[in-house]
């Protein structure tokens, strides 16, 4: 599975690319087996004028990727590439990962009426599926539709049922195998939805944390003073009091409280608990929360309301604190139980 905006991020400097008549080569992670720095699904962007963009061996392999990648410049087609990391004398480059990885380097076209397909979903965070058949290069998109998938292809019946059956479920891209072909299958998803209720400075690093760390992030505070893209780059903005919006407009998203305000914070917390939260999570006591919980005719039980917000880092300074909440969503994200990496012989599970 892959997140949608990273994906946006990708497809937004592919445009610029065109802008300036490059080609461009998506290099894809379709395979892994063994230890490996990212997940399959994982992708970069290559153009014809230098620029990369992403990352998946974390800098190792790279600048290796982009001379093949200059080949697909050169030849207009996919190509398939696998990297034994374990092969030092090959390398001779100290990578930490001793994976085999396989690589796809895909050229899109902006003529590509599935590349357009695809620009719109990713406009309008809309789930789809991204099938690749790995040989040709052929793409083809699957829309979700009332949580079924929508089919105008002419893929094999075998493949459609398939990308049914893992939708609601995949956590990595896979390569599927089929009448001796084999297909790139990758979910991209809308990130998780977060509202942080408050535009203080201690949520700026937060949710400049929260972006970084995959989260599609709105603050909620009706100071527009503080609540822009000024502060906030990388969110969405609602000034709107929180009595003004609809009943189901923010339903199943994740939540922090943080207004620093103890009526604002009770306001909002009867809300989140109203909207069918993922998570809620409230900065400051315990006491503090239950006094308010009480106020609002509520119990701690009453939704997934994690309080004190955040793991024990020992944090104290404002960006500590973020490091400390951002760390327990992603732990409960990944539904993890958070411990050391210390002595693990496999660290993507």
């Amino acid at each position: 599975m892959s997140r949608l905006h990273e994906f946006q991020e990708l497809f937004h400097q592919i445009q610029i690319a065109w802008e300036k008549d490059e080609q461009t080569v998506l290099v894809i992670l379709t395979d892994v087996k063994g230890s490996a720095y990212r997940l399959p699904g994982t992708k970069m962007l290559m153009t014809s004028g230098g620029t990369m963009v992403g990352t998946i061996s974390g800098g190792c392999l790279e600048a290796d990727l982009y001379e093949w990648a200059t080949k697909v410049f050169e030849n207009r087609k996919p190509m398939t590439l696998k990297y034994d990391l374990s092969d030092t004398e090959i390398w001779s480059l100290g990578i930490g990962c001793k994976g085999d990885l396989e690589i796809l380097f895909l050229p899109i076209f902006p003529q590509d009426e599935t590349w357009k397909k695809v620009e719109k979903h990713l406009a309008n965070e809309e789930s789809f599926t991204l099938i690749i058949e790995m040989e040709n290069g052929q793409t083809k998109v699957l829309q979700e539709m009332n949580s079924k998938l929508h089919n105008d292809t002419n893929l094999p019946i075998e493949l459609i049922e398939y990308a049914e059956a893992i939708y609601m479920k995949q956590t990595r891209a896979e390569v599927i195998e089929h009448q001796n072909k084999r297909y790139y299958m990758d979910v991209v998803k809308p990130s998780e939805r977060l509202i942080v209720a408050g535009a203080g400075k201690d949520a700026v690093p937060l949710v400049e944390l929260a972006y970084k760390a995959g989260f599609s992030v709105t603050v909620l505070d009706t100071r527009s003073n503080l609540n822009n893209l000024q502060h906030f780059p990388h969110a969405k903005h609602i000034t709107s009091a929180i009595e003004n919006l609809s009943d189901s407009q923010l339903n199943h998203s994740w939540w922090l409280i943080m207004n620093h305000h103890m009526e604002k914070d009770e306001v909002s917390l009867k809300y989140a608990i109203e909207s069918n939260p993922r998570y809620i999570g409230v900065l400051g006591p315990i006491y503090r929360t239950n006094e308010m919980l009480n106020n609002i005719g509520y119990s701690i039980n009453s939704a997934p309301i994690h309080s004190p917000v955040g793991l024990d880092l020992g944090a104290e300074s404002m960006d500590e604190v973020a490091i400390s909440i951002i760390s327990e969503l992603m732990c409960l994200r990944a539904d993890r139980t958070p411990q050391y990496l210390h002595g693990k012989g496999k660290i993507h599970v």
